[in-house]
C-alpha cells in the first residue's frame, strides 16, 4: 500500500491524558486495520497553566513507543508444553521466582480474579508477594555470573544512571506501559524472552523483533495483563519504557511493591524532594515570633 494511500484512511481521534503533572491531548492515529497507535502532543499555545511540584529529571524522559507488536501470554509456574522447553518455575534473573511470588500464577480465567472495581487482578488462591502485572523482553543485560554484555552499557538508556555492581542487572523491574484498545496498562520486566534473550535492536532500537516464532512476537505479557486489557495470545500492542515517577496508581500497584530499603534513584528523589520540603516548613516555623507560635 502506497504511504500517501495509507495516510487517507487514518482517522484522528483526541483525548486528554497526564503528562509529567499537566494534562495534554493525545492523538490516536486509527490506521485501517483498526488499531490506535498512541502519540502525544504538546500544546504550543501561550495559555499559561499552574505551577506543578518539581519533579525527579527522570520523570520528564519520553521513550519510544514500539507499535503493533505481537504478544504472547505467560505466567510464573508455567511448565513446558509444545515447542515451549523452558519453565517458568524461575526467571532469568530469579532462582526462587515461584516461591518468591507466592504460588502458581494460574492463568485459567475461571481460577482468576479480574474485577476493574476493586482493581484486583490476581489468582484466586493466595495473596502474591510480587506484583501479577510483569513481562518478559527478549534481552538479558547479564552475561554470566560478574559481567554484563559487552553492548549493555552502551544500548540501555539508563544503565550509566543506576551505576550497576558487575553482573547486576538494570532490567529487571524496569517500567513497561502497555497501550491496547485505548486503555493502558503497566507492568514490569521480571524476565527475558519470547524465545530469545538477545534482542537489543529490538528492545533499544528500531529493529523489528528478531525472532519468527509465533508471528514475530516480541513481548510476553502476564495474566494480570491480558485480563487488565481483556487481549489474547497472538494479538497486537504498543509498548515502552517509562520511569517509576510516571507510573500512575493502578492495580499494578496492589501488590508486591519494592522494600523501601531497596529504593530505586526516582524514588530517593523524591524522598530527598520531602525532606527538603520539611527543611522549608521547620526554618519558616522557627522565623514566626513567639506570640504567633502561642497561638
Amino acid at each position: 500500500m502506497a504511504l500517501t494511500h495509507f495516510h487517507a484512511r487514518l482517522v484522528r481521534m483526541t483525548f486528554p491524558v497526564w503528562m509529567v503533572g499537566v494534562l495534554l491531548p493525545c492523538v490516536l492515529t486509527i490506521p485501517a486495520s483498526g488499531q490506535a497507535v498512541p502519540r502525544v502532543v504538546v500544546p504550543t499555545g501561550t495559555r499559561s497553566v499552574d505551577p506543578v511540584r518539581p519533579v525527579s529529571p527522570t520523570s520528564r524522559i519520553l521513550y519510544p513507543w514500539k507499535t503493533f507488536v505481537t504478544c504472547t501470554v505467560f505466567w510464573i509456574g508455567e511448565r513446558p508444553s509444545g515447542r515451549n522447553y523452558t519453565p517458568n518455575n524461575k526467571s532469568s534473573w530469579d532462582q526462587q521466582w515461584v516461591a518468591n511470588f507466592g504460588g502458581y500464577d494460574d492463568p485459567d480465567p475461571a481460577n482468576r480474579i479480574a474485577n476493574h472495581t476493586t482493581g484486583d487482578f490476581r489468582p484466586k488462591s493466595f495473596i502474591p508477594k510480587l506484583n501479577p502485572f510483569y513481562v518478559a523482553l527478549p534481552y538479558n543485560d547479564v552475561a554470566g555470573f560478574g559481567r554484563h554484555k559487552p553492548e549493555a552499557s552502551r544500548v540501555i538508556p539508563w544503565f550509566s544512571r543506576m551505576r550497576p555492581a558487575p553482573g547486576e542487572t538494570v532490567c529487571k523491574g524496569r517500567w513497561i506501559q502497555i497501550f491496547r484498545g485505548g486503555r493502558s496498562c503497566y507492568g514490569q520486566w521480571e524476565d527475558c524472552g519470547p524465545w530469545v534473550t538477545d534482542d537489543w535492536e529490538f528492545v533499544f532500537g528500531n529493529k523489528p523483533p528478531k525472532t519468527r516464532e509465533n508471528g514475530a512476537a516480541g513481548i510476553d505479557l502476564s495474566p494480570a495483563v491480558r485480563d487488565y486489557l481483556g487481549l489474547k495470545s497472538g494479538e497486537k500492542v504498543h509498548w515502552r519504557f517509562v520511569e517509576a515517577g510516571q507510573v500512575p496508581y493502578g492495580p499494578w500497584k496492589k501488590y508486591g511493591q519494592a522494600d523501601p530499603s531497596k529504593a530505586g534513584p526516582d524514588l530517593v528523589a523524591q524522598q530527598k524532594y520531602l525532606e527538603y520540603l520539611r527543611k522549608l516548613r521547620d526554618e519558616q516555623f522557627l522565623k514566626k515570633p513567639l506570640n504567633q507560635l502561642q497561638n
